[in-house]
């Protein structure tokens, strides 16, 4: 045994004060109790060096010994560390998987499709879904709503929207257990490169939860209120094969930014917005046999600052033409000019364009006013994202049975106004123009707009005409020039979707045809209703807008093609 001076000299040698003596209950000095080990110095020597063993005072710190002296001390204490927080975990983990509360989730009550914003506070940040009743509330902790709703309600699974990760409360712990990802499949359907070239198109029915039958990609969406000419555009344009193949992967697009207080920025939403509506038609796991298309609307009224309402019937030609340029805006970047949108849909024409002479001139007048560069015919070449048919206006009066004869026209007609031979007279309020149009370059998707609407100082009216179209092989060639017909050798047609309008101008309803690609089959949707139909049936309706293919087209989906 060293002597005592010598062994507090030694333990506070890092500068910390010695060990204090220990008074006993009576009063009296007790020094600490101490034992003597053996402990290798920097020279590797071994000395014997005293250390306390017995109880110390509560203000001294537990380190009398320096760790240069004792170094396996040290690495005992962390190893002991290591193994107490890997238990901590390992406890932690398996009351995560076996939390006893999975059988009271609710799996009929469960609608993500609707905005995810909390139903007491309307928040939008930190929502979490009940799995058991289906509602909506914002956060976790103490003294939140999803806390509140757990404590006076027992329901006691929820799921956080944003990170998709599952928690029990109000004992707040995660939950870890695959049975929950048919669930978040339901949020956030997710498909892989060889299923969506390969495997989307399928014949097979898929069962939802509810045990209903639906096959995906021909699935209802809900009417608000006055929505259906929303709900036939969403549907025609979610079976446009490269279109639906592109937002399939949210990879496409998900890395698009766009600079502060640009057009670009306020269109993205849309974007968004669109690819899950996408995601959530075709897919095969739904718990229900329908789709709710209220956060794709919600986008719609914001980006349009409320042009388009879903509580108003609007038109649908103005809808689909908006969606489109507000897209391509949302996908156009400073790097890539060309979207999908524009690859899918974009043709070029024409425009040949003259002034028409006033009649009251005479020949010498009109002679000097047609060598004038104002009358002279104007060219110019003009893109186009849908071509407008004319109708023939509907006979005034009855016949001779007194009953209003339903005219016809073939759609070989209507298309023959743009073979650049024959113009049309236009009226403005202080002139008359002559035009013609001549196509210059065909887009793989044509979409035809049937214009039966117009308007007058006192009211809408509609034209009846039934339009005569061959569903299969529409050759577009006698339309083009020698010069166009070597870019397109083979412009042949078939149609994919055709959007009906049935009922008066400002009450009527709309419904779409829409060609499935795995079954062959075509099938007629209305809100959440759809059958199927035989395709002579088509060309019975009042066709308002229709969507053509070209037969072996191929639309580049950034670095592949479709």
């Amino acid at each position: 045994m060293f002597p005592a001076g010598e062994t507090q000299k030694l333990l506070s040698s890092d500068g910390k004060p010695p060990m204090q003596p220990i008074k006993t209950e009576d009063g009296d000095a007790k020094p600490p109790d101490t034992t003597e080990i053996l402990v290798k110095t920097e020279d590797g020597v071994p000395t014997p060096v005293t250390v306390e063993s017995g109880p110390r005072p509560s203000v001294m710190k537990t380190e009398t010994v320096a760790p240069k002296y004792v170094p396996g001390y040290i690495a005992g204490v962390k190893r002991t560390l290591k193994h107490a927080m890997a238990m901590e975990k390992v406890e932690v983990k398996k009351k995560s998987r076996l939390c006893p509360y999975l059988d009271t989730i609710n799996r009929h009550m469960l609608d993500f499709d609707f905005e995810k914003l909390c139903s007491v506070s309307l928040s939008r940040i930190n929502v979490y879904a009940c799995l058991v009743c289906g509602k909506y509330f914002q956060g976790r902790g103490p003294n939140t709503h999803a806390y509140t709703h757990s404590v006076s309600d027992g329901h006691r699974v929820y799921l956080n929207l944003q990170t998709l990760r599952f928690y029990c409360l109000p004992d707040n712990y995660e939950i870890i257990d695959s049975s929950l990802n048919d669930i978040i499949f339901v949020v956030n359907p997710t498909f892989s490169k060889d299923y969506i070239l390969h495997k989307v198109n399928q014949s097979k029915m898929s069962r939802a939860y509810d045990g209903t039958l639906y096959l995906p990609g021909i699935v209802g969406l809900n009417n608000i209120k006055a929505n259906d000419y929303c709900n036939v555009v969403l549907q025609a344009l979610s079976n446009i094969e490269p279109l639906r193949n592109y937002f399939l992967d949210p990879s496409n697009y998900s890395h698009i930014h766009h600079a502060p207080g640009t057009q670009g920025l306020a269109m993205f939403p849309l974007i968004t917005r669109f690819g899950e509506l996408v995601r959530k038609l075709w897919n095969p796991r739904n718990f229900k046999a329908h789709v709710s298309p209220h956060e794709m609307l919600q986008a719609v009224v914001s980006c349009s600052r409320k042009k388009f309402q879903f509580t108003v019937q609007g038109d649908a030609i103005h809808l689909l033409s908006w969606i489109l340029n507000s897209m391509h805006l949302g996908l156009k970047t400073q790097k890539r000019k060309s979207t999908i949108i524009y690859r899918c849909f974009r043709g070029t024409m024409n425009i040949f364009s003259q002034k028409i002479l006033p009649v009251e001139i005479d020949e010498r007048e009109r002679s000097r006013l047609l060598e004038s560069e104002e009358y002279s015919e104007k060219m110019e070449e003009s893109p186009f994202l849908y071509l407008t048919c004319d109708l023939p206006q509907p006979p005034l009066f009855k016949d001779e049975k007194k009953e209003n004869i339903i005219p016809q026209i073939s759609l070989y007609v209507l298309l023959s106004k743009f073979d650049g031979k024959q113009g049309k007279e236009y009226q403005t309020y202080k002139e008359n123009i002559l035009k013609r149009f001549q196509l210059t370059r065909l887009p793989p998707y044509l979409i035809l707009y049937h214009k039966r609407f117009t308007k007058n100082t006192f009211y809408i009216e509609k034209n009846p005409t039934i339009v005569n179209f061959p569903v299969k092989n529409i050759d577009l060639s006698e339309y083009l020039t020698e010069d166009v017909k070597k870019k397109h050798p083979e412009p042949i047609y078939d149609l994919v979707a055709n959007i009906v309008h049935d009922g008066e101008p400002e009450t009527g309803t709309y419904r779409c045809h829409i060609l499935h690609r795995g079954t062959g089959n075509w099938y007629e949707l209305q809100d959440l209703h759809w059958k199927e139909i035989e395709p002579q049936m088509l060309t019975l309706t009042e066709s308002y807008i229709q969507i053509y293919e070209m037969q072996k087209a191929t639309v580049k989906i950034n670095d592949q093609k479709s």
